[in-house]
């Protein structure tokens, strides 16, 4: 058949499982993840979409505007902290002059690794 490839997978400890006292959480600052670790989808398609805003000289307003949703949930789409749905990610590309293939073409070409694991299908 093949090889099983062990996958690294990122985990964030609850305050509470490290022994620590609770306590209020700081604001959101991007973490940076070991080299080895895959970014998550929402991240890179975030990091697509704000260097194709920033390119076309866009402010954050008018893409949200043109998308139908808040300049508050763009901004969280943008820093990964959001996963849009599908219609959700059609209309922010599409207020970008892109289309989702497009995204995607992007986000998987700018992820490739020569060491990652690849799946084939017939």
């Amino acid at each position: 058949m093949g090889d099983v490839v062990p996958l690294p997978v990122r985990r964030e400890q609850p305050p509470h499982e490290t022994g620590q006292p609770r306590r209020e959480a700081p604001a959101r600052v991007p973490r940076e993840v070991a080299p080895d670790v895959e970014p998550l989808w929402r991240e890179s398609v975030g990091r697509e979409f704000r260097e194709e805003r920033l390119a076309a000289g866009k402010r954050l307003v008018d893409v949200a505007e043109d998308a139908g949703v808040s300049p508050q949930y763009l901004s969280e789409v943008e820093r990964g902290l959001k996963d849009p749905s599908s219609e959700l990610l059609a209309a922010i590309a599409g207020a970008l002059g892109l289309s989702v293939a497009e995204i995607a073409t992007r986000v998987a070409s700018s992820t490739i690794d020569r060491r990652s694991p690849v799946c084939l299908a017939a």
